[in-house]
Formats: C-alpha cells, sequence, structure tokens
C-alpha cells in the first residue's frame, strides 16, 4: 500500500481548492464547492441548510459576505475527503483567507484526523512531510462581524445514547434545538421521542459522485475526521440561527488512542485536544460569540450509561450501530453493538437488552475476538467510537454481579487476569469521578452532578 500511496501522490502532485458559492434558494442556504485533481479529476459536492424558522433569509439575503470566512471554512474540512484519495503532497487553496497559523490548524486537523486512515492504509509519514497548504491569495486580517446571538443552544443529534442525554438534560435549563445531518430513521425517530419533530434544523450533505467511482477504480479510501466537518457546520447554522451555544455529545474516553502505545485515534476529532484548537480557531477567524463545546466532557461512558438509563422512551429508538446504519437495526455482530451492549449492562437488565438488540450479546462465542479488542488485549482497540479499556472492564465486573448463570464472554473475562485487576476496584468512586478538561459552565456542570446523585 506504501508503493501505491507514492506512485498516486506522483501522478497526481496537486489537488485544488478551486472555489466556493452559496445563496438562498427556496429559503434554503444552498453552498457549493469546486476541487479537483489534475486537469482530468473534478469534484462539486452540494450542501444544502434547511429552512428553519430562526433563518432571517431576508437579512442575509444582503449580508452575504459576512458569511463568507464560515462557507470557506467548511470547503476547508469537506476537502480531505477528496485529498485523501490521491494523498497530493500540494494543497493549493485558490480561494479564502488563511495566514500562517490557520494553516499550522488545517495541517494539524488533517493529520491527526487522518491517523486511522493512515494506520489502516499502512502509510507511514509526517506530519511535515504529508502534504504542503499552499495559498493563492494574500492574507487580509479583518475585523470579526458581531452577530448579537441568544444565549441558546444546538445540539447535535445523530440517533445514539450520548446525544439523547445531552437533549434530555440541557432542555431542562436551556432554549436547545436538535440538529441533524442527512437523517435516518434512528435520529428522526429520537428526534419525534424528545418531542422536536416541528423544530429542528436539518442539513443535507452529498458526497460527489465521481469520488465513489474512484474508490471502485483503487484509488485511496477511508475513515475522515467526520465529527470536525459536523463542528465547521454547526458553526455556520448557530450564525445563521442566532444561537450563540453548540453543545456536542463526546465523552472523556474520546481522548484514548486506538492503537495502544500511539498518538492514532478514531475518535481524534472528539478530543479534547481537537475541541479546544477548533475553539481557539472559531474565536480568532470566525466569530468571538459562538460558544462550542461539549456537554459530556467530564464523564465517562458508564457515567453516560447510567443517565441514558433512565431514558426508557428511547430504548425502542435509540440505534448506534454504524453497519446496520442504512437500515436501523443493531447488527449484533460489530464492535459498536457489543461495546453498547456491554457498557449498558451494569444499569439495564439483561432481558431488557435482550429485547433492544433482538439476543445477548454477551453470550455470543464469535465475538470474542471483538470483545478482546475492546478489553484491551490486542494492539488496537476496535476502530469505532468505544470507550476506554478500563470502563469496558469495570463495566463487565459489574456485569458479573447481575447474572446468576453468566454467558459465555463474561465467563471467559472470569478466568482473565484482567478480571482480578479491576474486580476490587471501588465503582462508586469511579462513577463520581469527573474530568477536569472541559469547557463547561458552572450550571451546566452542576447539573451534570444532580443528575449523577452527587448533590
Amino acid at each position: 500500500m506504501e508503493k501505491h500511496f507514492q506512485n498516486l501522490r506522483h501522478k497526481y502532485p496537486v489537488f485544488a481548492y478551486n472555489s466556493y458559492s452559496y445563496g438562498w434558494e427556496n429559503k434554503d442556504l444552498v453552498i457549493k464547492f469546486q476541487f479537483s485533481i489534475g486537469e482530468n479529476i473534478c469534484f462539486s459536492p452540494e450542501i444544502k441548510l434547511k429552512y428553519h424558522q430562526s433563518f432571517d433569509v431576508s437579512y442575509w439575503k444582503n449580508h452575504l459576505i459576512e458569511l463568507d470566512d464560515f462557507v470557506f471554512s467548511i470547503g476547508m474540512i469537506e476537502l480531505i475527503s477528496y485529498w485523501k484519495s490521491t494523498c497530493s503532497p500540494i494543497v493549493r487553496v485558490e480561494v479564502g483567507n488563511l495566514d500562517k497559523n490557520a494553516i499550522s490548524f488545517w495541517k494539524k486537523l488533517y493529520y491527526h484526523g487522518l491517523g486511522e486512515f493512515f494506520y489502516c492504509n499502512s502509510i507511514q509519514i509526517s506530519l511535515d512531510d504529508f502534504m504542503n497548504i499552499e495559498i493563492l491569495p494574500p492574507y487580509n486580517k479583518k475585523e470579526l462581524p458581531f452577530f448579537n446571538l441568544k444565549n441558546e443552544t444546538i445540539i447535535p443529534v445523530g440517533g445514539g445514547k450520548d446525544s439523547v442525554v445531552t437533549l434530555e438534560l440541557l432542555r431542562k435549563i436551556e432554549n436547545v434545538t436538535p440538529m441533524v445531518i442527512n437523517p435516518r430513521k434512528a435520529t428522526m425517530d429520537t428526534i419525534a421521542t424528545s418531542r422536536f419533530s416541528s423544530n429542528y434544523f436539518e442539513i443535507q450533505r452529498e458526497i460527489d459522485p465521481t469520488l465513489l467511482e474512484l474508490n471502485k477504480q483503487g484509488f485511496l479510501n477511508g475513515h475522515t475526521p467526520f465529527s470536525a466537518m459536523l463542528a465547521f457546520y454547526s458553526v455556520l447554522l448557530a450564525v445563521i440561527s442566532g444561537k450563540k451555544n453548540i453543545a456536542l455529545s463526546n465523552e472523556s474516553s474520546a481522548n484514548e488512542s486506538t492503537v495502544i502505545g500511539s498518538d492514532v485515534n478514531h475518535q481524534y476529532s472528539k478530543s479534547y485536544e481537537f475541541e479546544a484548537d477548533f475553539r481557539e480557531y472559531v474565536s480568532k477567524y470566525l466569530s468571538k460569540e459562538v460558544n462550542y463545546y461539549s456537554f459530556l466532557r467530564p464523564l465517562s461512558e458508564l457515567q453516560i450509561g447510567y443517565l441514558f438509563s433512565k431514558q426508557t422512551d428511547y430504548f425502542s429508538v435509540f440505534q448506534s450501530c454504524n453497519v446496520g446504519s442504512k437500515t436501523d437495526v443493531w447488527c449484533c455482530k460489530c464492535a459498536k453493538c457489543l461495546f453498547v451492549f456491554i457498557i449498558l449492562s451494569p444499569f439495564i437488565s439483561a432481558k431488557q437488552l435482550t429485547k433492544i438488540f433482538g439476543e445477548n450479546l454477551l453470550d455470543k462465542e464469535e465475538l470474542l475476538p471483538i470483545f478482546q479488542e475492546l478489553c484491551g488485549l490486542a494492539k488496537e482497540k476496535p476502530f469505532e467510537c468505544v470507550g476506554t479499556i478500563k470502563e469496558v472492564c469495570l463495566a463487565l465486573v459489574q456485569t458479573i454481579k447481575r447474572y446468576e448463570n453468566l454467558p459465555f464472554l463474561l465467563r471467559y473475562f472470569m478466568n482473565m487476569p484482567l478480571y482480578q485487576q479491576y474486580k476490587d476496584v471501588n465503582f462508586e468512586e469511579e462513577m463520581r469521578e469527573l474530568n477536569h478538561q472541559h469547557f463547561l459552565q458552572e450550571k451546566e456542570l452542576e447539573l451534570l452532578k444532580k443528575e449523577l446523585g452527587y448533590i
């Protein structure tokens, strides 16, 4: 694969960000980009921000220029999906406004956000060497516009347990509006269960089919930092809707590397490091008013599992399986399904979980290799959004206490040294521990403590 990587870079030395355009069509904000690789490969992705009652379309039609840097930045994150097909050593930005610090931000995001892509394609290359960003327009420093945003909150919702917890808790103290990208059944069922069916933001995003054709032809393919893309869209949405806050649902365990002993992290764009970098970028180059943060950052997956266990209305609608996402089913064969089953097992009965998933995943012998990865018995964790090794092991110890007749995977775990390592850990203390690296305000932190039973 390394040779294929080098051959593509030699054959396609330049990836160009040619242009961006945007405007209102039937009250929807439609955004278009033009990217190209050489003379023969062109991409023209299109995105639509569907109309919402909070959009003052007549105002924005006369003030579109104020959105330029927001849309340009979205193009900078969208391009990575197309660049990765050839990994061209030069990215030529023919539009937009970037200084040296902004270029450093983008290079860091691309490099670490593509850590899994490089790893799975056996590509070894340094941050300095993997690409150079060339800017054609001279940097023009300018004053950031003031939008007078209201203290209201946008909550991205994907249909999984984490965003359910954020939505249901924050609505107790703030005016919140869900946001969805390319909604699927689980997402819309979540919106309906939360009673926001008449009040949510929707973004329709399409991949240019040319990229899919290149993938069929054997060009490079792999994971890209979706959460970073979500971040830039949410900031644009915050500005045009007049809402100041964007509350993500990324927890503390997103900081743990996927490949043990390395900095390869499937969840890099959900990490605290990215969150801090992104907040600084937005404040410096887009808007000082927007407050992007993760509401669940102080929490572990175990704490989130506990909080979700109280949201019984969502048991029949939530869904986190990527394999079964198109048909909205739990495939019951992948790492994400097994992880969610494990992390909820200390708090939700085996009978109820079996009803949710259709079977007891802890009794499936064929899941043993995935189980070993989740427990840290392999050189890498699954390339999925899963919790830390410690969280998985603690959940298993607690779950063992809930069974009279242990299913296969729990019997296996009891005979491992890991069980002895974790069986005497004080679970109640772990459930009270908060991560102090976060950007929550005091009222939001107090809400979490109250829901966890601290106060």
